[in-house]
Order: structure tokens, then C-alpha cells, then sequence
């Protein structure tokens, strides 16, 4: 019978098969490779309880500015109009609240990290909830699952237009889509409304670099996501970009168990799970994992981005460490990994989504980052400095604009009278 399911769930997702989807074949494949050997296991411990509520999220200052801000230096939360991701299957959540193996073709694009709508921050956290909090009106959190390789509609997407198996050399194009999605939106002010963009994106290049070090290369890395930023720059008006940077890969390695979806990480990520431990392959690989990051750190801190008021990226660096969270035995914490053994449940979106609320509201050099995503507390952002922190002007030291200007008529007449005075 388990057998019978697991074939009937791969004709399924054959009649919606997408010439070129590599990662749904390479799915399909791994289900005929072992079915025979393992059936659908369930973990039902993946799931998330239903009934389960996070306490509400209530801080000092919740409230929008006074006025529409006009500088990107200077948007709090409550300002924010329009969310909005991109990314691969990390941000379309893949499998996040899939039982077994049969559940990870399954899009759980509203319980997304990033940009999940489903219910309220009580429900799940997700930052897109996170920002509900502040402005309930919030224009773009995903509301629905979808499935990889089936065309999807905007009201079941939201703005979550992430891809599946996505690699860098794709990215200009799906950061194409978002422009040109956003344009023709009637529900927003394109010109007026503030957005919120959160990319995650280059992890699948390095599943994939010992196939082609061309196409997955650091240069060929770095040039397209400069090529995507590009677009957003030069076309998108009030906007602030997280660029959160890749995850380091080498700790995934540690996932193995003798289960069906373990081993389908040698389908995902076969140039980092199939080498040998101390291989020069592996040492390639994880090397090549620190200088995407530092190309990362580099691009944005050229300042290529910065010479616009109104337009921001900013690197979030707070999962650059991050290994496998470990139980108190030291065994990795399953209850963090889908049946795939490769991507996040819930509960690991959930982490990832406050991890990157708390970087938001860090200024440039303060930023935290992680060893492991686990307990992670979601603080609110600075009474005295309540905005989303940019790269140029991200110190809370710093003069707020209502308060400059009186200071300086303040500073220009005690020094025209100290110089009247000494003549």
C-alpha cells in the first residue's frame, strides 16, 4: 500500500511536470530510487500544533510616523506598506509542514519565514506577521500552499515569488517578475508606498557547482545577483532591500538518518552531500560557501546602492554561522529539519524570522550573528532609534532630520555671535 501511494504521488506531480524543473525531477527521481527500500515514513512530530498560540507582541512604540517618510534612513516598521520576497525553496518553504516525504513537492508559502501571511504573529511567527503587528494593512504576505512546478495565481502566492530550486543565473529574471508584478499592482502607490524586500538566494549554486564551476561560480554568482540589485535600483522607488546572506552549507552533512528523505539529499545537494569527509571536493566546496559570503559583504559595501534617499539594501549577516541546531546529547535536532532533511519546518522558519527582525533594527557592525537558530527572542526595535537600520546612516547616535535642523540654527547663532563678539 505505501508503495502503491508513493507512485501514485509521483504520476501526480509527473501531469504537472515543467520541462527544465530540475528540482522536482530530481525529486521524482529520488522517490523511484527508494521507495522499494524505506515506504512513507511519518514524522508527525513536524507538524505544527495547531492549537498552539505565541504570546502577542506588544512594544513601546508601535505606531507609523507622523508623516509618510521621504528617506529610506528613516522608516520604522508601522511605515511599511508592501512586503515582498525572493529566493528559492528555503523562502517558498518547501515541505515546512509536510509529516512525510509524500508533503515536500508542498509550497508552505504562508508559514514563510519571510514573508508568510497565515493568521497573525500568534499563529506563527514569520516576519511578514512580525510587521502585521505594526501595520495590520501590510500589502503582499503569502496566503496559501502551493505546488512546486503547478502555475499559481497572485492571491494564492502574495508577493512571496520565490522559486523552487532557483539558482543565481535565474535570479535576474524572477527579480523581472517582481518589478513588473509590482507596476501593474492596482492595490498599492507604486511611487508612495514604501516596501519591504527580503532575498535569499545562492545556496542552490553551491548544491550544484561541482556539475558546472562555470554556471555556479563565484563570478557568475556575484554578477547576476549585481545584475537583480541593479533592476531594483534603478526601477523601484521606496523600497529597502534584506539581503540576507547564505547559509553556511557544511553542517547539513551532519543530517543523516537512515530515512527516505535523508537520503534524498543526495538528489538536492549532491556536490555537498556525495564527497567524502576531508575530500578535496568537500574542502573546495565549503571554501567556495566563504566567498560567496565575502563577495556578499563586498558588493554592498562598495556603497553601489547607496547614493539614492529613497532606496536601500542591506546585508543581514545573522545566519552566516549558523550550524544544525543539537540536543542536549549533541545529536541534531530533527524537529528543525523537514522529512527532506534539508530545509526548515516551522519551527526553523520561525527562528529565521525573528533572526532577521532583530537584525533589522541593529545598526551596521552590531548586527548579531548566530552560532545556531535556536531560542531566539524577537526584540523590538530601539525607543530611540525605532527604524529599520541602513548601511550609510545606521547609528543610533545619529541626528534625527525633526531635530537637525533646529540644532544647526541653534549651533549657526552661538557661533555668529561668538564671531561678533571677538571683533
Amino acid at each position: 500500500m505505501g508503495c502503491f501511494l508513493i507512485l501514485l504521488a509521483v504520476f501526480a506531480l509527473n501531469s504537472y511536470h515543467v520541462q527544465g524543473n530540475d528540482w522536482l525531477q530530481n525529486y521524482e527521481n529520488g522517490i523511484k530510487e527508494y521507495f522499494e527500500l524505506y515506504g512513507p515514513q511519518d514524522f508527525p512530530e513536524k507538524e505544527y500544533p495547531q492549537q498552539f498560540k505565541h504570546p502577542p507582541f506588544v512594544c513601546p512604540d508601535m505606531k507609523p510616523s507622523p508623516t509618510v517618510p521621504t528617506s529610506v534612513h528613516y522608516v520604522k516598521a508601522a511605515d511599511i506598506k508592501v512586503v515582498a520576497a525572493l529566493g528559492d525553496s528555503l523562502t517558498t518553504a518547501i515541505a515546512a509542514n509536510a509529516s512525510n516525504v509524500l508533503g515536500v513537492p508542498f509550497e508552505y508559502r504562508q508559514l514563510s519565514w519571510s514573508i508568510g501571511g497565515y493568521g497573525t504573529y500568534e499563529d506563527v511567527i514569520t516576519l511578514a506577521n512580525i510587521i502585521k503587528v505594526f501595520n495590520p494593512d501590510v500589502i503582499g504576505p503569502a496566503p496559501k500552499m502551493t505546488l512546486n512546478s503547478k502555475p499559481a495565481l497572485l492571491n494564492e502566492t502574495g508577493f512571496n515569488l520565490a522559486v523552487t530550486g532557483a539558482n543565481t543565473y535565474e535570479f535576474p529574471d524572477q527579480t523581472r517578475h517582481l518589478i513588473d508584478t509590482f507596476k501593474n499592482f492596482s492595490g498599492m502607490n507604486y511611487n508612495e508606498d514604501w516596501k519591504l524586500l527580503t532575498i535569499l538566494i545562492g545556496n542552490n549554486d553551491l548544491c550544484d557547482y561541482c556539475k558546472n564551476k562555470t554556471l555556479f561560480s563565484v563570478e557568475s554568482f556575484i554578477h547576476n545577483l549585481t545584475v537583480a540589485l541593479d533592476m531594483l535600483y534603478e526601477e523601484m522607488p521606496r523600497m529597502l532591500v534584506n539581503l540576507v546572506e547564505i547559509l553556511p552549507l557544511e553542517g547539513l552533512r551532519d543530517l543523516k538518518k537512515e530515512t527516505l528523505g535523508c537520503l534524498l539529499q543526495r538528489s538536492f545537494c549532491s556536490c555537498l552531500i556525495l564527497p567524502p569527509d576531508n575530500s578535496t571536493e568537500l574542502k573546495e566546496l565549503i571554501e567556495m560557501n566563504s566567498v560567496f559570503q565575502k563577495k556578499m559583504e563586498e558588493l554592498i559595501a562598495s556603497g553601489r546602492y547607496d547614493k539614492r534617499d529613497d532606496f536601500a539594501v542591506i546585508l543581514q549577516p545573522y545566519a552566516k554561522n549558523a550550524v544544525p541546531p543539537r540536543l542536549p546529547d549533541g545529536k541534531v535536532d530533527f524537529s528543525y529539519f523537514t522529512p527532506d532533511c534539508f530545509h526548515f519546518t516551522i519551527k526553523g522558519h520561525e527562528e529565521m524570522a525573528k533572526g532577521l527582525w532583530n537584525n533589522m533594527f541593529q545598526p551596521e557592525g552590531k548586527k548579531d550573528i548566530l552560532d545556531t537558530f535556536t531560542n531566539i527572542k524577537a526584540n523590538c526595535p530601539p525607543v530611540d532609534h525605532p527604524y529599520i537600520y541602513t548601511r550609510l546612516r545606521g547609528s543610533a547616535t545619529q541626528l534625527q532630520p525633526r531635530v537637525l535642523f533646529p540644532f544647526l540654527l541653534v549651533l549657526g547663532y552661538f557661533f555668529g555671535f561668538v564671531l561678533t563678539d571677538r571683533r
